[in-house]
């Protein structure tokens, strides 16, 4: 049934092929679930839990740390990443799966005692400082797992595959994935100040996660989980994933394309932020979190099982790799545009809303599986050291890049006028930004082909 289930949609996969896909794509449901409910739950913590007015904070200081956490993270990430390319070379590719995932679950059992306690016995009990404590580093941690965890999925995946297995596979792991983030997100319709139990649900999906793997790797042979990339053994090296990303062209563009979308994210989702925090209340504000996390991953779904798997072989990983920014500089143009006709507040929410929609949904079900093929032609090495460097230290450093931008458009003590300043100046930013994005693309999507082509790898 399963198996006639998944050639329905995706008849390129083979039927010895769907068990392990299937329980691949399993874990990237527990994965991509978890990170959706700690996404949006890190948000709504730090906006209206950790400074709660009750104790003497400004009912805007959650919005007005964004910026701060978020030049945090490149550092807090990149301690871990250290820790984590040493791992490499001592653990196996799955072993390390289940020791990142238990340091998690320790992690988030803590936040949810934490909540549980603010919930029974009230903001005073815990204090100013421990609640301040746990919104910032509960946000920092969040923000460690969606780089880290799923950077590490991606890499056993790549590490587990050939290079057509990836352009065959990649779409329907996409897919199912997006049923986690749908259902993690859909956690947020339920009109409850009571959160602890959505951190209580994340420990419970990442021991699901561990489990998934564990199975995986008991029940499908080791033969048909490697690549057809040959890879020399190398001595081990802490800094080799650096060393690397410094000295290769080609991954200096993976790095631009696998980041820079998100400077230009980060300043329109600031500005959407901004909007809804000053517009509504706690629940609301949830409530409205909820119905952004559902809508993008239900448009994600329907792109990624309809559409993905098409596009990407019909044009090829070059053109798909340009599809992405070109939406988004046409989405910024339409939102500047309809800015300067002075909208209401709530139409200029939703517009922004909408755009947010369509740039992410096209993230999660195009950008990103064409994006992970290009790590198909790389060493070990590459795949997990220089990867982890790019989706945990990159990414950080872009959301920090687009989070001092918007900070710094911010007027103190003026909501309205931040927002203009957002809405017309961080447009404008933006646009700019994605035009470095393209040339990168542009440059990324040859240069694979080329090695594809010529059976050499980068490493």
């Amino acid at each position: 049934m399963l198996t006639k289930l998944v050639q329905f949609f995706y008849p390129d996969i083979q039927k010895d092929e769907v068990k392990k896909f299937s329980l691949l794509a399993l874990a990237f449901v527990f994965t991509v679930g978890t990170y959706w409910i700690m996404r949006l739950l890190k948000d709504v913590v730090l906006y209206k839990i950790a400074f709660p007015t009750s104790l003497g904070w400004s009912s805007d200081t959650g919005r007005l740390w964004i910026p701060t956490v978020k030049t945090l993270s490149p550092l807090f990430v990149l301690f871990l990443v250290l820790i984590y390319n040493k791992l490499v070379d001592l653990l196996k590719k799955h072993t390390l799966i289940y020791v990142i995932a238990s340091f998690y679950i320790v992690v988030f059992s803590v936040m949810t005692g934490i909540l549980l306690l603010k919930n029974t016995y009230g903001d005073a009990f815990l204090g100013k400082n421990i609640l301040a404590a746990s919104g910032i580093l509960g946000y920092l941690f969040t923000e460690s797992f969606g780089s880290l965890m799923i950077a590490l999925f991606w890499s056993f995946t790549v590490s587990s595959c050939t290079a057509d297995q990836a352009k065959r596979t990649f779409p329907f792991i996409i897919a199912v994935g997006q049923l986690g983030a749908i259902i993690g997100s859909s956690l947020f319709l339920i009109n409850t100040n009571i959160l602890w139990p959505f951190y209580a649900i994340v420990v419970l999906c990442l021991g699901l996660l561990v489990t998934t793997i564990k199975y995986l790797v008991k029940t499908v042979p080791d033969s048909d989980m490697t690549t057809d990339v040959s890879d020399k053994k190398k001595p081990s090296n802490l800094f080799s994933g650096f060393t690397l990303l410094i000295t290769q062209p080609y991954l200096i563009g993976v790095l631009i394309v696998s980041t820079f979308y998100d400077i230009s994210g980060i300043i329109v989702e600031y500005q959407m932020d901004s909007q809804a925090s000053i517009m509504f209340d706690d629940k609301t504000f949830t409530w409205f979190k909820g119905i952004y996390g559902i809508s993008i991953n239900t448009l994600a779904f329907f792109m990624a099982l309809l559409g993905t798997n098409y596009i990407i072989k019909r044009f090829g990983t070059q053109i798909s790799l340009l599809i992405y920014p070109s939406l988004f500089a046409l989405a910024l143009l339409a939102l500047y545009g309809y800015y300067l006709h002075t909208p209401s507040p709530l139409a200029l929410l939703w517009a922004t809303f909408g755009v947010m929609l369509v740039v992410k949904a096209t993230l999660y079900a195009i950008n990103n599986p064409v994006r992970e093929m290009m790590y198909i032609p790389t060493s070990k090495d590459v795949r997990f050291k220089t990867k982890s460097i790019i989706d945990m230290v990159g990414l950080r450093s872009a959301k920090m890049t687009g989070a001092q931008i918007g900070g710094s458009l911010n007027v103190l003590n003026n909501p309205i006028a931040s927002i203009h300043n957002l809405m017309l100046y961080g447009s404008l930013i933006s646009l700019g930004i994605i035009g470095v994005w393209v040339a990168a693309a542009i440059y990324v999507g040859a240069k694979n082909k080329q090695l594809v082509d010529s059976g050499k790898i980068i490493e």
